[in-house]
């Protein structure tokens, strides 16, 4: 007689992907991928992880798909809901606590999402969040999250940070840091089997939100 067979069930899955946000003085740039998959298997080249909250706020959650859209949804129900009781958007200070305490309230069952925050604050200058899974969060000058991070963060260190250098060298204008999170995500696409296919770049300044996209390695 065959003995039984056990099947594993895991409510979770990470479908991979790479984001990256750098804050400036009066600007915001946030770099994403678009790859969708889950372990040696590409379900769409072309798919989103960022989702516009309000005109000058962006988040981007990389983890699990079904629950980064989930999150997305009920963040955009909660914020309708403040702008019909407060008569004006929220700030990207009140939407970060908003979205700390979301996850936490989930804490025993987490969304499996890993979240960046980034938009413009009350005093004009550039704001980004990083997030874990249960709502610990802090505004940092630069961050990364997803399946790549560990290869981005130390360039983002180096060049950024300045940590470890010897030689004093000029901070990065907007320009060039939209051109190194480029080479950063292109990077990542030749040693991360699941970040690639294409890019997308979103500059967050005074005059709102604009969106380039380039492509990345497809193999």
């Amino acid at each position: 007689m065959q003995a039984p067979m056990e099947h594993r069930w895991s409510p979770y899955a990470d479908n991979g992907g790479t984001c990256l946000g750098v804050s400036g003085d009066d600007y915001v740039v946030l770099a994403a991928d678009t790859r969708l998959s889950s372990g040696y298997k590409i379900h769409t080249r072309n798919c989103s992880k960022v989702t516009q909250l309000t005109d000058k706020v962006l988040i981007c959650s990389c983890g699990m798909k079904s629950d980064a859209i989930t999150l997305h949804k009920q963040l955009k129900a909660r914020l309708i809901m403040y702008e019909h009781q407060h008569r004006r958007q929220a700030s990207v200070n009140a939407i970060a606590q908003m979205l700390s305490t979301t996850l936490y309230y989930k804490r025993f069952f987490p969304y499996y999402t890993f979240n960046v925050l980034c938009g413009i604050d009350d005093e004009g200058k550039g704001a980004c969040y990083h997030y874990d899974a249960i709502g610990n969060f802090e505004r940092v000058p630069y961050t990364t999250s997803g399946s790549g991070s560990s290869l981005v963060m130390g360039v983002l260190d180096a060049q950024l940070g300045k940590e470890n250098q010897t030689i004093e060298t000029p901070a990065l204008n907007k320009a060039e840091i939209v051109e190194l999170s480029k080479d950063v995500l292109s990077s990542v696409g030749e040693r991360d089997i699941f970040t690639g296919d294409y890019g997308e770049i979103f500059i967050i300044d005074a005059g709102g939100i604009t969106k380039a996209s380039f492509d990345l390695k497809q193999d």
